[in-house]
């Protein structure tokens, strides 16, 4: 095949031939979807995935057969999107081809107890708050895994997808932007007006779909840098659980609801743990202006080591750099809408 005879000599002779023809052709010839109505004809979603999901096997955010749904794999195929797509007609949905990927031999979804016939039965246009819920990840090949392990089977596929598909595109995939990076630097580098401001105008300029997995994915995002900025610690109780897993018992919290304020920056949230933080959104606790624990009078509670009252008047644990504190305005508003009061 032509594409092949782009490859060092040496490359072809170590790696696996076999393999690697197999998932050049199959690169090669993915079913899209072809629309005559549209000007570019074909859609551009497969190739732009499958990038992403080479370029995150080279950033080691992936290293096995399973590809789940993360902040990272949706920031880089924004990325790829805005670089290589210059056509209108197409929205950049990403949970498009996570789908429909399974028609593919080698892309197979995993569901989640309870949603083996989901999986078959759903329209043509799944979203990705419902891939989320039924999907716990998808698993491809462990040949093209191997292949994807290996920096020369990873230049190897991502020169067919991109001599195939894309090959007006002068530019290379670059390995140094992720629109992650942009987002992380919003939600910590915003004042609340201009992330406020920005989100309006986002809704105004996505479909619906496309203008959710933005949200799924800043919301991700704030969830991940709040336990972050906190070191990982409830605020209130001290609870911090170092363990060799990935995995925190610290909850990202907004201090005014997203769906009220379309709020997401660092000052519109506090790191609690499970039990606190459905105490903090049900209105049991709040927080002063000096950061001390507020407790409201309206509920009793038994005698316990995870009481929530002993926790009244303690001042919380904050981060390092102020322009990372809770927000007064956010903290106010709570104590008026949410707070329990006597």
């Amino acid at each position: 095949m032509a594409l092949v005879k782009i490859l060092p000599v040496t490359y072809i002779a170590t790696m696996p031939v076999k393999s690697l023809s197999y998932y050049i052709h199959a690169f090669s010839k993915l079913n899209v979807n072809r629309n005559k109505k549209m000007t570019s004809g074909v859609a551009p979603h497969k190739p732009v995935l499958l990038l992403s999901v080479i370029q995150a096997f080279e950033k080691e955010l992936i290293s096995s057969t399973h590809i789940p749904i993360t902040p990272e794999l949706i920031g880089l195929f924004k990325s790829n999107w805005n670089l290589l797509v210059k056509s209108p007609d197409w929205s950049p949905t990403f949970a498009l081809p996570y789908y429909h990927l399974k028609s593919e031999p080698f892309w197979e979804l995993v569901p989640n107890a309870g949603y083996e016939t989901w999986i078959h039965q759903v329209s043509t246009r799944p979203s990705l708050a419902n891939l989320n819920i039924a999907v716990a990840y998808a698993s491809i090949d462990e040949e093209l895994c191997e292949l994807l392990l290996n920096a020369q089977g990873r230049l190897a596929l991502r020169q067919t997808l991109l001599q195939v598909w894309f090959p007006e595109a002068k530019e290379t995939v670059s390995s140094s932007y992720n629109y992650v990076d942009t987002v992380t630097h919003e939600i910590l580098e915003d004042n609340a007006v201009e992330y406020q401001t920005r989100i309006k105008q986002l809704q105004l300029e996505f479909d619906k779909e496309e203008y959710q997995e933005e949200i799924f994915l800043r919301g991700t995002i704030f969830k991940r840098e709040i336990p972050r900025l906190y070191d990982f610690t409830c605020c209130i109780s001290g609870l911090r659980i170092d363990s060799t897993l990935t995995l925190s018992l610290i909850d990202a919290c907004h201090i005014v609801p997203f769906s009220k304020s379309h709020n997401d920056t660092v000052t519109n949230g506090i790191a609690l743990c499970p039990n606190l933080h459905r105490a903090f959104d049900r209105g049991l606790i709040s927080l002063t202006d000096q950061y001390e624990v507020l407790v409201s009078d309206r509920f009793t509670e038994s005698s316990s080591p995870y009481a929530i009252r002993p926790f009244a008047g303690k001042r919380i644990q904050l981060p390092s750099e102020e322009k990372y504190l809770p927000a007064s305005e956010n903290l106010a508003w709570h104590r008026e809408n949410v707070f329990q009061k006597s």
